[in-house]
């Protein structure tokens, strides 16, 4: 079995985010990166099924600050390929990123065919959770989101997983491979790894390196114009009355306020 996990580098939202002098984008200069916490129970995901039914785990990141830690620490954890994927735009939106991830695996030799791409379901900076969809779509494969449980027939050629709703339920569903995941949780806690462990793969470890053409190019993309720390507010306004007095209501406000 072979398994490809897409790695994302995230702000570590710990620490106090500042806004970068145009008010346009967040400040890198002391801002710290850390692994997407989801990407990191994808991870543990593709390394339990290949204990289970054997095979290669390849983790794919795109370039940003501190990814080769993350590289080589999942590395020390048993994956047994790293790729890290340049590119020259370092604020690439959802949407982009997934251009550059589709261009890497399908350009790359030995990265595909593949029998399941696995990431995390969202991230703290892409709550919509559109990367696993959209990889999906440019490489025509089937995907399935919000997964908790998966288990593989490789004969059959068919994985059969469970999926999260709202209010407790949970869904099972058999979809064909090869097929992207995003996964919610593994099925175990993301296991943990020594530092030493991490150094001794950073000696004997290599990372590859991929150059792929500006993805910005090729996708239309929404354009930030400004963004804002929310404001200190003294308390909520509650609307009361009928549905159509709140509606009436909450219509005064937006207009007010400019924004009808």
């Amino acid at each position: 079995m072979r398994i490809i996990v897409l790695l994302k580098m995230v702000p570590d939202v710990v620490e106090e985010l500042e806004l970068a002098a145009d008010g346009k984008a967040l400040n890198t200069e002391f801002l710290r990166m850390i692994a997407n916490e989801l990407d990191n129970h994808a991870l543990e995901e593709a390394l339990l099924l290949k204990e289970k039914y054997s095979g290669t785990v390849t983790v794919v990141a795109l370039g940003a600050p501190e990814v080769d830690d993350a590289l080589f620490t999942a590395l020390a954890k048993g994956a047994d390929r790293a790729l890290k994927i340049n590119h020259e735009d370092a604020t690439l939106g959802t949407r982009a990123s997934a251009y550059c991830l589709a261009h890497a695996l399908t350009t790359v030799p030995g990265l595909l065919p593949a029998d399941l791409i696995l990431t995390g379901a969202q991230a703290n900076d892409d709550l919509d959770g559109l990367t696993a969809p959209l990889l999906a779509h440019l490489l025509q494969l089937p995907q399935v989101g919000i997964v908790t449980q998966v288990a593989v027939d490789t004969a059959a050629g068919v994985a059969t997983v469970v999926r999260e709703f709202p209010g407790g339920v949970r869904g099972e569903y058999e979809v064909g491979l090869p097929a992207v995941l995003g996964i919610q949780a593994a099925e175990k806690p993301p296991r943990y790894v020594p530092v030493a462990k991490v150094r001794a793969a950073m000696k004997s470890r290599t990372i590859e390196l991929v150059q792929t053409p500006p993805a910005t190019e090729r996708v239309s993309s929404l354009q930030v114009e400004e963004l804002a720390k929310p404001q200190v507010a003294e308390h909520a306004q509650m609307l009361q009355g009928s549905p159509e007095e709140i509606a009436e209501q909450l219509c005064e406000i937006l207009a007010a306020h400019g924004l009808v």
